[in-house]
């Protein structure tokens, strides 16, 4: 007798089951079901989506974001785009770029595997640049480690 699969939806994801590490137990509200090892669970699904060689849909691209624990704009900044366009992705309003989702499946592997940020890191100072550029002025200063972009 195969087991009976539980359709996991309180992740955001509509298409994810569970064979087995979970529980369902009664409470003074009615039933309840506990989940072993969320985190671990979460982890794996992000593993999943990251190496699927499909194209995101809206709740993963959300669920991804959630997972980094990133607000829409801060996704937006990170990728060059407007916070609008990382809203219009969620909602299937449109799709993601090519190239904004490769570097959303970078940033993901990036927190998923506990890297020391270096992706992040890099994006943000391209972003820091691009809004210097942008301004009037652009300063730079003599330093220890030689000239750089004043902040």
């Amino acid at each position: 007798m195969k087991p009976k699969l539980f359709h996991y939806t309180e992740c955001g994801l509509s298409n994810i089951y569970l064979m087995n590490g979970y529980d369902i137990c009664e409470t003074p509200h009615g039933l309840a079901v506990s989940i072993k090892d969320i985190d671990g669970l979460h982890k794996a699904i992000g593993r999943f989506l990251i190496s699927s060689k499909k194209d995101f849909s809206g709740e993963e691209i959300r669920f991804i974001r959630l997972e980094m624990l990133m607000s829409q704009s801060m996704l937006a900044f990170l990728l060059g785009v407007s916070e609008q366009s990382v809203r219009r992705w969620e909602n299937d309003k449109i799709n993601i770029p090519k190239p904004s989702e490769s570097l959303l499946r970078l940033l993901c592997r990036e927190k998923i595997f506990n890297q020391q940020g270096k992706i992040s890191t890099i994006l943000k100072e391209f972003a820091a640049l691009e809004e210097q550029m942008n301004n009037d002025k652009i300063v730079f200063q003599d330093t220890t480690k030689g000239w750089q972009a004043s902040a």
